[in-house]
């Protein structure tokens, strides 16, 4: 099978399922961020983390690739065949794990700035992708329906990638920067 195909040369893309859209069209800016999303969490793989924040990100990253399949796929009926999906179980599973690895936190009594260790420091990046696939697939349920629980997951999995980089910091003996307000630029 040849990696190119040509079919995209004149700006046009196939969803899943069939149908032709510009690679413009917002469906697909949604799964391409998505896609963004699974390869940032891939380059935060690629540091020296603890297995289990590395199997943590692994689980994300297959997840994300059934959410960005189901938002390829427009039509209900042909998703409805999939072996998987992002249903409210899986949201259930990413309160859990905030709720495990925030108790291995200690409080924060601050807002904390993205940084850290630069596995951290990546993770905020991903932190940040993941709340741009969010707006994107809000917007796309603006015009037309969209399953909920990809809304809800990407926000939970938001709020678990803050938690992780705070996470990757601790395992790494390197402190969060907290926010100190405006300060005279350092010399």
């Amino acid at each position: 099978m040849k990696i190119y195909t040509g079919f995209g040369d004149k700006g046009k893309t196939a969803l899943f399922g069939g149908g032709r859209v510009d690679k413009h069209d917002l469906r697909v800016e949604c799964y391409g961020t998505i896609d963004e999303l699974n390869s940032q969490l891939g380059f935060v793989n690629s540091f020296p983390l603890s297995p289990e924040t590395g199997d943590i990100i692994l689980r994300l990253q297959n997840e994300l690739f059934i959410l960005g399949s189901e938002v390829a796929t427009p039509d209900e009926r042909q998703r409805e065949g999939f072996t998987e999906h992002i249903d409210g179980g899986r949201v259930q599973e990413l309160e859990k794990t905030i709720d495990l690895l925030q108790n291995r936190l200690s409080p924060l009594k601050k807002f904390i700035l993205p940084g850290g260790s630069p596995a951290a420091a990546a993770c905020h990046v991903a932190r940040t992708i993941c709340r741009r696939a969010e707006r994107l697939l809000s917007r796309l349920n603006a015009h037309e329906d969209v399953e909920n629980n990809w809304l809800v997951y990407l926000n939970r999995l938001s709020d678990l990638l803050f938690v992780l980089a705070r996470i990757i910091n601790k395992e790494s003996s390197t402190a969060d920067i907290v926010w100190q307000g405006i300060r005279s630029p350092r010399k």
